[in-house]
């Protein structure tokens, strides 16, 4: 039976733009959760009149108002704004079942290391799972042995609930990579920290796509920070044969160029802050290589 008392271990940080209706219907969800955590809002600049609609109909909420859009950034405003070992992201277009956010709490109380654990995804309507759940529940990484799922070498923040004090030791999501991708680089200053992160089957989240969304500068955005991330700490052969496997496998249109060319333009930063893992993190990402050229749910499509 669901336990229906409020859970004051974790806290849900929303980022947003411009999705007004959705992310009401979502706010909606998270006011009925059994756990009734805090939820903190982060308004990326939406002209739509998110923040206003929000203060109308969720005064429950807190609510940050930014004048541009931070991207992944604004979950690090959420999350300063927090004093819960634990919090939860959720995307305006995707809601928790009830309980698993109280599952959530559980597993990091027992496991002092464990970083992050991300969700069971279904995809909605229709309740199927997300094609990437094979690749999370098969994941290749090996773990410490008292991990209560499989490793993963990186996450889904939208679909995660992460342990504060470990997302504040690694400084949170990097400002260069905005939004796309942005968790494999702090999964890997994770694990360099001796942190684990993984899977838990028990856990999950509903995801109904929105349509408001510019999937071809997701898609370029995606390519550059895949890039960047790999040269800012994959050593040079890994990051070699991932970059020819990237640009083995992009589509080779216009949207792919730009990518490219964002790529280039900041390889005088990232060669300059390049930190290469230690081993027992890069083998995290070595694991990895052979599932990613065969994943179906990682393709750089738009």
């Amino acid at each position: 039976m669901t336990d229906h008392t409020p859970d004051p271990r974790v806290a849900v940080v929303v980022i947003t733009h411009n999705r007004r209706e959705e992310l009401l219907l979502a706010l909606t969800r998270l006011r009925e959760l059994p756990e009734q955590p805090h939820v903190v809002v982060v308004d990326n600049g939406s002209a739509d009149g998110t923040a206003a609609a929000v203060l109308r109909d969720h005064p429950w909420v807190e609510l940050i108002a930014s004048d541009e859009n931070l991207g992944a950034v604004g979950r690090n405003l959420g999350v300063a704004r927090l004093q819960t070992p634990y919090v939860a992201f959720c995307d305006d277009d995707t809601w928790w079942d009830p309980g698993s956010l109280r599952a959530a709490a559980d597993a990091l109380d027992a496991h002092p290391r464990l970083a992050v654990i991300t969700a069971r995804i279904l995809v909605e309507p229709g309740g199927v799972e997300d094609p990437i759940v094979v690749e999370l529940r098969d994941s290749p990484v090996v773990g410490a042995d008292w991990l209560p799922g499989p490793a993963l070498g990186s996450f889904l923040a939208g679909a995660s609930v992460l342990r504060r004090e470990a997302f504040n030791e690694v400084g949170g999501f990097s400002a260069r990579l905005w939004l796309g991708g942005e968790e494999e680089l702090m999964a890997g200053d994770l694990a360099a920290r001796g942190w684990e992160l993984c899977y838990l089957e028990h856990l999950t989240i509903h995801h109904q796509a929105s349509t408001a969304r510019d999937p071809h500068k997701r898609r370029a955005d995606g390519i550059r920070n895949t890039l960047w991330t790999t040269w800012l700490r994959r050593p040079l052969r890994p990051a070699l044969r991932r970059t020819v496997h990237l640009l083995r496998t992009v589509p080779r249109d216009q949207v792919t160029a730009t990518g490219l060319v964002r790529a280039v333009r900041g390889l005088p930063w990232v060669l300059r802050e390049r930190q290469v893992l230690p081993p027992h993190a890069e083998a995290r990402f070595a694991a990895l290589e052979d599932a990613q050229r065969k994943s179906t749910a990682r393709r750089y499509v738009s």
